[in-house]
Protein backbone atom coordinates (compact mmCIF):
# COMPACT_ATOMS: atom_id res chain seq x y z
CA UNK A 1 0.00 0.00 0.00
CA UNK A 2 2.99 2.72 1.19
CA UNK A 3 4.36 1.64 -2.50
CA UNK A 4 0.99 2.24 -4.23
CA UNK A 5 0.62 5.70 -2.20
CA UNK A 6 3.78 6.92 -2.97
CA UNK A 7 3.36 6.62 -6.45
CA UNK A 8 0.38 8.57 -6.50
CA UNK A 9 1.54 11.24 -4.72
CA UNK A 10 4.62 11.43 -7.04
CA UNK A 11 2.29 11.56 -10.23
CA UNK A 12 0.34 14.46 -8.74
CA UNK A 13 3.75 16.14 -7.89
CA UNK A 14 5.17 15.78 -11.26
CA UNK A 15 1.95 16.60 -12.79
CA UNK A 16 0.94 20.08 -11.73
CA UNK A 17 1.35 22.04 -15.04
CA UNK A 18 -1.01 19.66 -16.50
CA UNK A 19 -3.65 20.16 -13.63
CA UNK A 20 -3.17 24.36 -13.75
CA UNK A 21 -3.65 24.00 -17.39
CA UNK A 22 -6.89 22.29 -17.36
CA UNK A 23 -8.25 24.86 -14.67
CA UNK A 24 -7.06 27.72 -16.21
CA UNK A 25 -8.91 25.95 -19.88
CA UNK A 26 -12.42 25.53 -17.27
CA UNK A 27 -12.41 29.39 -15.74
CA UNK A 28 -11.62 30.26 -19.03
CA UNK A 29 -15.21 29.08 -20.23
CA UNK A 30 -17.70 31.08 -19.20
CA UNK A 31 -20.21 28.47 -16.88
CA UNK A 32 -22.58 31.13 -15.46
CA UNK A 33 -26.51 29.37 -15.04
CA UNK A 34 -27.45 28.99 -18.56
CA UNK A 35 -24.05 29.06 -20.29
CA UNK A 36 -22.69 25.62 -18.86
CA UNK A 37 -22.27 23.30 -21.81
CA UNK A 38 -18.69 24.44 -23.03
CA UNK A 39 -17.01 24.14 -19.32
CA UNK A 40 -18.96 20.67 -19.47
CA UNK A 41 -17.48 19.64 -23.03
CA UNK A 42 -13.83 20.30 -21.49
CA UNK A 43 -15.16 17.69 -18.51
CA UNK A 44 -15.72 15.61 -21.02
CA UNK A 45 -13.21 15.43 -23.23
CA UNK A 46 -11.03 15.52 -19.95
CA UNK A 47 -13.18 12.13 -18.93
CA UNK A 48 -12.70 10.30 -23.06
CA UNK A 49 -9.26 11.05 -22.07
CA UNK A 50 -9.00 9.03 -18.81
CA UNK A 51 -11.34 6.37 -20.28
CA UNK A 52 -14.05 6.75 -18.29
CA UNK A 53 -17.76 5.67 -18.97
CA UNK A 54 -19.52 8.49 -19.63
CA UNK A 55 -23.48 9.51 -19.27
CA UNK A 56 -24.39 12.81 -20.78
CA UNK A 57 -27.81 13.88 -20.84
CA UNK A 58 -30.20 16.83 -20.51
CA UNK A 59 -31.91 17.51 -16.94
CA UNK A 60 -35.63 18.47 -16.97
CA UNK A 61 -37.71 15.12 -17.29
CA UNK A 62 -41.46 15.00 -15.41
CA UNK A 63 -39.42 12.83 -12.36
CA UNK A 64 -36.91 15.03 -11.54
CA UNK A 65 -39.19 18.55 -11.64
CA UNK A 66 -42.29 16.93 -9.97
CA UNK A 67 -39.87 15.70 -6.88
CA UNK A 68 -40.39 17.54 -3.95
CA UNK A 69 -36.73 18.32 -3.67
CA UNK A 70 -36.37 20.14 -6.90
CA UNK A 71 -35.99 23.85 -6.59
CA UNK A 72 -35.10 25.82 -10.07
CA UNK A 73 -37.26 28.74 -12.12
CA UNK A 74 -35.27 27.48 -14.89
CA UNK A 75 -37.61 26.46 -17.52
CA UNK A 76 -35.10 24.73 -20.13
CA UNK A 77 -32.13 22.82 -19.41
CA UNK A 78 -31.96 21.85 -23.12
CA UNK A 79 -27.98 22.35 -24.25
CA UNK A 80 -26.16 21.90 -21.01
CA UNK A 81 -25.92 18.92 -19.68
CA UNK A 82 -25.06 16.79 -16.62
CA UNK A 83 -22.07 14.70 -17.34
CA UNK A 84 -21.33 11.44 -15.70
CA UNK A 85 -17.95 9.48 -16.02
CA UNK A 86 -17.47 6.07 -14.26
CA UNK A 87 -14.24 4.29 -13.17
CA UNK A 88 -15.43 0.74 -13.09
CA UNK A 89 -14.20 -1.65 -10.24
CA UNK A 90 -13.64 -4.94 -9.96
CA UNK A 91 -16.08 -6.24 -7.77
CA UNK A 92 -15.65 -6.02 -3.63
CA UNK A 93 -14.93 -3.06 -2.66
CA UNK A 94 -17.22 0.50 -1.62
CA UNK A 95 -18.24 2.78 -4.22
CA UNK A 96 -17.17 6.71 -4.19
CA UNK A 97 -19.02 9.39 -5.61
CA UNK A 98 -16.95 12.98 -6.51
CA UNK A 99 -19.58 15.65 -6.94
CA UNK A 100 -18.91 18.87 -8.20
CA UNK A 101 -20.70 21.34 -10.02
CA UNK A 102 -19.92 23.46 -12.82
CA UNK A 103 -22.30 26.52 -12.66
CA UNK A 104 -20.85 29.53 -11.32
CA UNK A 105 -22.65 32.62 -10.02
CA UNK A 106 -22.34 36.34 -11.90
CA UNK A 107 -19.40 38.44 -11.90
CA UNK A 108 -21.07 41.28 -10.76
CA UNK A 109 -19.31 44.61 -11.80
CA UNK A 110 -16.86 43.91 -14.27
CA UNK A 111 -14.84 47.15 -13.47
CA UNK A 112 -14.51 45.84 -9.92
CA UNK A 113 -12.03 43.19 -11.47
CA UNK A 114 -8.46 43.80 -11.84
CA UNK A 115 -8.06 41.07 -14.42
CA UNK A 116 -10.94 39.90 -16.80
CA UNK A 117 -12.95 37.49 -14.89
CA UNK A 118 -12.70 34.67 -17.34
CA UNK A 119 -8.94 34.99 -18.11
CA UNK A 120 -7.40 32.57 -15.85
CA UNK A 121 -4.28 34.69 -15.30
CA UNK A 122 -1.87 33.58 -12.58
CA UNK A 123 0.19 35.26 -10.39
CA UNK A 124 2.17 33.97 -7.01
CA UNK A 125 1.34 31.18 -6.68
CA UNK A 126 -2.39 32.23 -7.72
CA UNK A 127 -5.12 31.24 -10.75
CA UNK A 128 -7.87 34.04 -10.79
CA UNK A 129 -11.19 33.83 -12.41
CA UNK A 130 -14.87 33.31 -11.54
CA UNK A 131 -15.27 29.63 -10.52
CA UNK A 132 -11.55 29.14 -9.40
CA UNK A 133 -12.24 28.59 -5.99
CA UNK A 134 -16.60 27.97 -5.87
CA UNK A 135 -15.80 25.09 -7.57
CA UNK A 136 -13.62 24.29 -10.50
CA UNK A 137 -10.33 24.31 -8.70
CA UNK A 138 -12.27 21.77 -6.62
CA UNK A 139 -13.01 20.15 -9.43
CA UNK A 140 -9.54 19.84 -10.97
CA UNK A 141 -8.79 18.11 -7.60
CA UNK A 142 -10.85 15.48 -8.20
CA UNK A 143 -10.26 14.48 -11.69
CA UNK A 144 -6.62 14.66 -10.86
CA UNK A 145 -7.10 12.27 -8.32
CA UNK A 146 -8.89 9.97 -10.50
CA UNK A 147 -5.96 10.55 -13.22
CA UNK A 148 -3.15 9.80 -10.80
CA UNK A 149 -5.16 6.16 -10.28
CA UNK A 150 -5.81 5.52 -13.76
CA UNK A 151 -2.48 6.94 -15.25
CA UNK A 152 -0.25 4.76 -12.59
CA UNK A 153 -2.54 1.67 -13.06
CA UNK A 154 -3.74 1.06 -10.10
CA UNK A 155 -7.19 -1.53 -10.24
CA UNK A 156 -9.98 -0.45 -7.58
CA UNK A 157 -12.48 -3.21 -6.28
CA UNK A 158 -14.91 -0.24 -5.86
CA UNK A 159 -16.78 1.93 -8.44
CA UNK A 160 -16.07 5.70 -8.73
CA UNK A 161 -18.97 8.16 -9.81
CA UNK A 162 -17.39 11.39 -11.04
CA UNK A 163 -20.41 13.98 -11.66
CA UNK A 164 -20.30 17.52 -13.03
CA UNK A 165 -23.81 18.93 -12.18
CA UNK A 166 -25.16 22.10 -13.45
CA UNK A 167 -27.96 24.19 -11.37
CA UNK A 168 -25.87 23.82 -7.82
CA UNK A 169 -25.87 27.38 -7.51
CA UNK A 170 -29.75 27.40 -7.79
CA UNK A 171 -30.95 24.85 -5.63
CA UNK A 172 -29.15 21.62 -6.92
CA UNK A 173 -31.43 20.33 -9.75
CA UNK A 174 -28.54 18.31 -11.50
CA UNK A 175 -27.49 16.55 -8.29
CA UNK A 176 -30.88 15.69 -7.86
CA UNK A 177 -31.17 14.61 -11.63
CA UNK A 178 -28.04 12.25 -10.67
CA UNK A 179 -29.28 10.81 -7.77
CA UNK A 180 -33.18 9.89 -9.63
CA UNK A 181 -30.92 8.98 -12.44
CA UNK A 182 -29.56 5.66 -9.99
CA UNK A 183 -26.21 7.62 -8.82
CA UNK A 184 -26.14 6.30 -5.56
CA UNK A 185 -23.26 5.22 -3.77
CA UNK A 186 -21.47 3.86 -0.14
CA UNK A 187 -19.61 7.62 0.09
CA UNK A 188 -19.35 11.16 -1.68
CA UNK A 189 -16.91 14.20 -1.68
CA UNK A 190 -17.93 16.90 -2.51
CA UNK A 191 -15.04 19.52 -2.95
CA UNK A 192 -16.49 22.66 -2.49
CA UNK A 193 -14.40 25.57 -0.86
CA UNK A 194 -13.45 24.66 2.78
CA UNK A 195 -10.32 26.02 2.87
CA UNK A 196 -9.21 22.63 3.74
CA UNK A 197 -11.34 21.75 6.66
CA UNK A 198 -13.79 18.99 6.97
CA UNK A 199 -17.93 19.82 6.78
CA UNK A 200 -19.46 16.32 7.92
CA UNK A 201 -22.66 18.79 8.71
CA UNK A 202 -23.84 21.42 5.92
CA UNK A 203 -26.87 23.72 7.05
CA UNK A 204 -29.94 24.29 4.53
CA UNK A 205 -31.27 27.11 3.26
CA UNK A 206 -34.83 28.42 1.97
CA UNK A 207 -35.53 32.12 0.73
CA UNK A 208 -38.91 33.51 1.77
CA UNK A 209 -41.21 36.20 0.62
CA UNK A 210 -43.18 37.94 3.32
CA UNK A 211 -46.04 40.70 2.28
CA UNK A 212 -46.59 43.15 4.60
CA UNK A 213 -50.09 45.22 3.97
CA UNK A 214 -50.48 48.53 5.32
CA UNK A 215 -53.27 51.22 4.07
CA UNK A 216 -52.39 53.96 1.74
CA UNK A 217 -52.67 57.53 2.52
CA UNK A 218 -51.52 61.64 1.79
CA UNK A 219 -48.05 61.73 3.50
CA UNK A 220 -49.62 64.95 5.04
CA UNK A 221 -51.89 63.56 6.94
CA UNK A 222 -50.00 59.94 7.16
CA UNK A 223 -51.73 59.52 10.90
CA UNK A 224 -55.05 58.61 8.69
CA UNK A 225 -52.69 55.66 7.21
CA UNK A 226 -50.57 52.74 8.37
CA UNK A 227 -47.38 52.43 6.61
CA UNK A 228 -46.82 49.37 5.33
CA UNK A 229 -42.73 50.18 6.26
CA UNK A 230 -43.31 50.30 9.67
CA UNK A 231 -45.18 47.60 9.98
CA UNK A 232 -42.35 45.42 8.06
CA UNK A 233 -39.67 47.07 10.33
CA UNK A 234 -41.40 45.71 12.94
CA UNK A 235 -41.79 42.47 11.71
CA UNK A 236 -38.28 42.60 10.86
CA UNK A 237 -37.54 43.39 14.61
CA UNK A 238 -39.09 40.14 15.04
CA UNK A 239 -37.33 37.83 12.22
CA UNK A 240 -34.60 38.96 14.13
CA UNK A 241 -35.72 37.44 17.88
CA UNK A 242 -36.22 34.20 16.16
CA UNK A 243 -32.77 34.04 14.32
CA UNK A 244 -32.17 34.74 17.85
CA UNK A 245 -33.87 31.99 19.65
CA UNK A 246 -33.29 29.56 16.80
CA UNK A 247 -29.43 29.69 17.16
CA UNK A 248 -29.40 29.74 21.01
CA UNK A 249 -31.02 26.20 20.73
CA UNK A 250 -27.64 24.87 18.71
CA UNK A 251 -25.10 23.30 20.92
CA UNK A 252 -23.45 21.07 18.25
CA UNK A 253 -19.25 22.03 19.06
CA UNK A 254 -18.53 21.81 15.07
CA UNK A 255 -20.87 25.60 14.44
CA UNK A 256 -18.19 26.82 17.82
CA UNK A 257 -16.38 29.10 15.51
CA UNK A 258 -19.14 29.69 13.46
CA UNK A 259 -20.86 33.05 15.17
CA UNK A 260 -24.60 32.86 13.19
CA UNK A 261 -25.35 29.05 12.52
CA UNK A 262 -28.13 29.44 10.88
CA UNK A 263 -29.56 32.93 9.87
CA UNK A 264 -31.95 34.57 8.92
CA UNK A 265 -31.09 36.89 6.20
CA UNK A 266 -32.84 40.15 5.29
CA UNK A 267 -31.89 40.29 1.11
CA UNK A 268 -34.61 42.73 -0.52
CA UNK A 269 -36.96 45.42 0.70
CA UNK A 270 -39.54 46.83 -1.87
CA UNK A 271 -41.84 49.54 -0.67
CA UNK A 272 -43.85 52.65 -1.57
CA UNK A 273 -44.44 54.52 -5.02
CA UNK A 274 -44.25 58.06 -4.10
CA UNK A 275 -42.41 60.22 -1.18
CA UNK A 276 -45.71 61.92 0.00
CA UNK A 277 -47.61 58.81 0.14
CA UNK A 278 -48.40 56.90 3.16
CA UNK A 279 -47.33 53.23 1.58
CA UNK A 280 -49.55 50.46 1.48
CA UNK A 281 -47.77 47.47 0.63
CA UNK A 282 -44.22 46.75 1.88
CA UNK A 283 -41.97 42.75 0.32
CA UNK A 284 -39.74 40.96 2.11
CA UNK A 285 -37.27 38.76 0.66
CA UNK A 286 -34.85 36.64 2.55
CA UNK A 287 -33.04 33.45 2.98
CA UNK A 288 -33.77 31.59 6.43
CA UNK A 289 -30.47 29.02 7.55
CA UNK A 290 -32.33 25.25 8.18
CA UNK A 291 -30.21 23.22 10.80
CA UNK A 292 -28.85 19.83 10.21
CA UNK A 293 -30.85 18.31 12.47
CA UNK A 294 -34.28 19.36 11.46
CA UNK A 295 -36.28 19.39 8.14
CA UNK A 296 -37.14 22.39 6.00
CA UNK A 297 -40.54 21.91 7.49
CA UNK A 298 -39.56 22.13 10.84
CA UNK A 299 -38.21 25.44 10.24
CA UNK A 300 -40.58 26.56 8.12
CA UNK A 301 -43.47 26.44 11.12
CA UNK A 302 -41.19 28.25 13.43
CA UNK A 303 -41.32 31.26 10.76
CA UNK A 304 -45.32 30.54 10.87
CA UNK A 305 -45.39 30.28 14.32
CA UNK A 306 -43.29 33.98 14.27
CA UNK A 307 -46.04 35.58 12.12
CA UNK A 308 -48.74 34.07 14.45
CA UNK A 309 -47.45 35.91 17.23
CA UNK A 310 -46.69 38.84 15.60
CA UNK A 311 -50.64 38.78 13.91
CA UNK A 312 -51.85 38.07 17.68
CA UNK A 313 -50.03 41.21 19.11
CA UNK A 314 -50.67 43.98 16.59
CA UNK A 315 -54.86 44.09 15.43
CA UNK A 316 -54.49 45.41 12.73
CA UNK A 317 -51.69 42.58 11.76
CA UNK A 318 -54.67 39.90 12.97
CA UNK A 319 -57.39 41.66 10.66
CA UNK A 320 -54.50 42.40 7.77
CA UNK A 321 -52.89 38.98 7.91
CA UNK A 322 -49.36 39.03 5.73
CA UNK A 323 -48.56 36.52 3.46
CA UNK A 324 -45.65 34.07 2.90
CA UNK A 325 -44.29 32.56 0.05
CA UNK A 326 -41.12 30.08 -0.53
CA UNK A 327 -39.48 30.41 -3.54
CA UNK A 328 -36.19 30.77 -5.31
CA UNK A 329 -33.39 28.97 -4.03
CA UNK A 330 -34.04 26.25 -1.76
CA UNK A 331 -30.88 23.62 -0.07
CA UNK A 332 -31.89 20.55 1.73
CA UNK A 333 -29.28 19.99 5.16
CA UNK A 334 -27.01 17.53 4.93
CA UNK A 335 -25.17 15.84 8.78
CA UNK A 336 -22.97 12.30 8.69
CA UNK A 337 -21.39 11.66 12.08
CA UNK A 338 -17.71 12.74 12.61
CA UNK A 339 -16.93 9.03 13.78
CA UNK A 340 -18.56 7.78 10.00
CA UNK A 341 -15.71 5.93 7.76
CA UNK A 342 -16.01 8.17 5.65
CA UNK A 343 -14.75 10.63 8.21
CA UNK A 344 -12.00 8.16 9.17
CA UNK A 345 -10.85 7.59 5.92
CA UNK A 346 -10.98 10.85 4.76
CA UNK A 347 -9.27 11.82 7.80
CA UNK A 348 -6.27 9.61 7.36
CA UNK A 349 -5.35 10.35 4.46
CA UNK A 350 -5.54 14.07 4.82
CA UNK A 351 -2.91 13.43 8.15
CA UNK A 352 -0.49 11.45 5.39
CA UNK A 353 -0.99 14.32 3.10
CA UNK A 354 -0.82 17.59 5.31
CA UNK A 355 0.98 15.77 8.78
CA UNK A 356 -1.77 17.02 11.00
CA UNK A 357 -5.38 16.32 11.71
CA UNK A 358 -8.21 17.97 9.97
CA UNK A 359 -9.70 20.86 11.29
CA UNK A 360 -13.80 19.42 11.66
CA UNK A 361 -16.92 22.01 11.60
CA UNK A 362 -20.36 22.56 10.58
CA UNK A 363 -20.79 24.20 6.56
CA UNK A 364 -21.76 27.97 7.09
CA UNK A 365 -23.95 27.71 3.78
CA UNK A 366 -25.65 25.15 1.68
CA UNK A 367 -24.55 22.13 -0.50
CA UNK A 368 -25.63 19.46 -2.51
CA UNK A 369 -24.58 17.09 -0.13
CA UNK A 370 -28.49 17.53 1.44
CA UNK A 371 -29.65 15.94 -1.61
CA UNK A 372 -26.87 13.24 -1.81
CA UNK A 373 -27.81 12.50 1.44
CA UNK A 374 -31.44 13.08 2.21
CA UNK A 375 -32.91 11.97 -1.39
CA UNK A 376 -29.81 9.14 -2.30
CA UNK A 377 -29.17 8.63 1.08
CA UNK A 378 -25.06 8.49 0.67
CA UNK A 379 -23.08 9.29 2.79
CA UNK A 380 -21.42 12.95 1.90
CA UNK A 381 -18.39 14.82 3.36
CA UNK A 382 -17.68 18.16 2.24
CA UNK A 383 -13.69 19.10 1.52
CA UNK A 384 -11.90 20.89 -0.67
CA UNK A 385 -9.11 23.70 -1.65
CA UNK A 386 -10.09 27.65 -2.05
CA UNK A 387 -11.78 29.92 0.91
CA UNK A 388 -15.61 31.01 1.09
CA UNK A 389 -14.32 34.86 1.50
CA UNK A 390 -13.42 34.34 -2.46
CA UNK A 391 -15.95 32.42 -3.69
CA UNK A 392 -19.07 34.66 -5.35
CA UNK A 393 -16.37 37.59 -4.71
CA UNK A 394 -14.83 40.03 -7.31
CA UNK A 395 -10.83 38.77 -8.24
CA UNK A 396 -12.00 35.29 -6.92
CA UNK A 397 -8.58 33.18 -6.84
CA UNK A 398 -7.79 29.57 -5.33
CA UNK A 399 -4.31 28.73 -3.85
CA UNK A 400 -2.56 26.15 -6.82
CA UNK A 401 -0.80 24.50 -3.58
CA UNK A 402 -4.35 23.81 -1.94
CA UNK A 403 -5.83 22.27 -4.85
CA UNK A 404 -3.23 19.84 -5.66
CA UNK A 405 -2.35 19.18 -1.80
CA UNK A 406 -6.59 18.25 -1.86
CA UNK A 407 -6.23 16.17 -5.10
CA UNK A 408 -3.53 14.24 -3.21
CA UNK A 409 -5.90 13.82 -0.33
CA UNK A 410 -8.57 12.47 -2.18
CA UNK A 411 -6.45 10.37 -4.60
CA UNK A 412 -5.85 8.41 -0.91
CA UNK A 413 -9.32 8.44 -0.18
CA UNK A 414 -9.91 6.81 -3.10
CA UNK A 415 -7.89 4.59 -2.56
CA UNK A 416 -8.85 3.58 0.86
CA UNK A 417 -12.37 3.69 0.69
CA UNK A 418 -12.97 1.81 -2.98
CA UNK A 419 -9.63 -0.68 -2.03
CA UNK A 420 -7.16 -1.50 -4.59
CA UNK A 421 -7.42 -4.98 -6.36
CA UNK A 422 -5.01 -7.93 -6.05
Amino acid sequence: METIEKTLKDYLKDNRLRGTRLLQKLVQEDSTRGNESSAQAVIVEKCRQLGLHLDIWEIGETKLVSHEAFCSDRKDFSGNPNVVGVLKGTGGGKSLILNGHIDVVPIGNRKDWDQDPFSGHISCGKLFGRGATDMKGGTVSMLMALEAIIKTGVKLKGDVIYQSVIEEESGGAGTLAAVLRGYKADGAIIPEPTNMKFFPKQQGSMWFRITVKGRSAHGGTRYEGVSAIEKAMSLIGRLQALEKARNEKITDPLYKGIPIPIPINIGKIASGEWPSSVPDIAIIEGRMGVSPEESPDQAKQEMLECLKDWENADPWISDHKPSIEWFGGRWLPGSLPVDHPLMTTMAESFSEVKGTAPIIEASPWGTDGGILSSVGQTPVVVFGPGTTEAAHDTNEFINLADMFEAAEVIALAILKWCEAAD
